[in-house]
Order: C-alpha cells, then sequence, then structure tokens
C-alpha cells in the first residue's frame, strides 16, 4: 500500500482499487457490517416473532420480560408498583415474569389471568382507540379486578375520563390487535 492511502487523480482526488489493498479491505469491511447488520435484523426479528406467539405480552424490544419487571401481584395486594426480582420469576405466554417474593410469584403460577395486566400490558387507552403501544407499569390502575397500563401520565388522564368506555372499547379491539 506504498505509506500513502489510495492514488491520486489528475484533480487530486484519492481512488482506491484492489490493486493497492484498499479497495479489498474496504469491501471485506462492508462484507462484514452487512453480515452483522444481518444478524441483529434476523435476532429483532425472531424475538418479535417469539412475542408475537406468545399471546400477545408486552415486552421491551429484546427483552422478555413482563410488565416491565414490575411484580403485577403487588399492585393487587400492597397497591403500588413494586420492582421484581430475578430470582422469583414464571415463565408464562411466552414472557418471563419476575416478582418481589416467593408467595407473591406461587400466587400469580396458581392464577395468572387474575394478575396479569389486560391487554398484556400494552397501552389500555391504545387499545380502545384501535392500536398498541407500549404500557408503563407505573402508570397503572385497577378496575373490577383488572390492572391496566397506560403509556405515560398524560395518556392515563385521557383513559381515565372515560373509563368504562375505553375498557369497552379496548376489550373490542384486543380481540383483533391480539393478533397482529
Amino acid at each position: 500500500m506504498n505509506g500513502h492511502f489510495g492514488k491520486r487523480d489528475a484533480e487530486g482526488n484519492r481512488s482506491f482499487s484492489a490493486g493497492d489493498g484498499w479497495g479489498r479491505a474496504a469491501s471485506v469491511a462492508a462484507a462484514c457490517a452487512f453480515i452483522v447488520f444481518a444478524a441483529a435484523f434476523a435476532l429483532h426479528a425472531s424475538v418479535l416473532s417469539a412475542q408475537a406467539k406468545g399471546a400477545q405480552i408486552y415486552t421491551s424490544t429484546l427483552s422478555d420480560v413482563g410488565a416491565g419487571g414490575y411484580d403485577v401481584v403487588a399492585f393487587f395486594r400492597e397497591g403500588k408498583p413494586v420492582k421484581g426480582d430475578a430470582k422469583f420469576t414464571h415463565g408464562w405466554r411466552g414472557a418471563t415474569w419476575r416478582f418481589s417474593s416467593a408467595s407473591y410469584r406461587n400466587a400469580f403460577v396458581a392464577d395468572p389471568a387474575s394478575f396479569a395486566p389486560a391487554y398484556g400490558g400494552h397501552c389500555s387507552w391504545a387499545a380502545a382507540q384501535g392500536y398498541k403501544a407500549s404500557g408503563d407499569p407505573l402508570q397503572w390502575r385497577i378496575v373490577d379486578g383488572r390492572l391496566f397500563l397506560n403509556y405515560n401520565a398524560e395518556i392515563k388522564a385521557r383513559w381515565e375520563g372515560n373509563i368504562p368506555g375505553f375498557i369497552a372499547s379496548g376489550d373490542q379491539n384486543w380481540t383483533t390487535l391480539a393478533e397482529k
């Protein structure tokens, strides 16, 4: 490679070719970058596919943890969000659920449908509007024994403006949304 970067043409622009060693290095680097990108895309697609098969439980990208790692039983028993502990987990519907204690995990295992968030933990207001959005475990409310999550405080306030209507719409829409 003669100690310089590429060859200059008559106008002073540099060019690289396989003959000077730089063209080949650039081709190899581009091929490696493409392989890394393709592998990352395939991994992301497989995660999304696994989530889709898991009864549409919301988990963040490249994670399988339900409810953002919060203990869904604690919402009912303590009336507040409590972070779960990786020592107390249970797999259900394609997601890993974390709990703050073995007794809360056991309660979930005995009856997961009673504790799991409505709409798989997706935003309740969005479900009522006919689409999916992430649910934030810090924006929650229990209504008639069901745990509802919303995207953020502003969206939760909108949802609270007509809870019965939004739950009815969300329940109706979810039958179709759950398949998407």
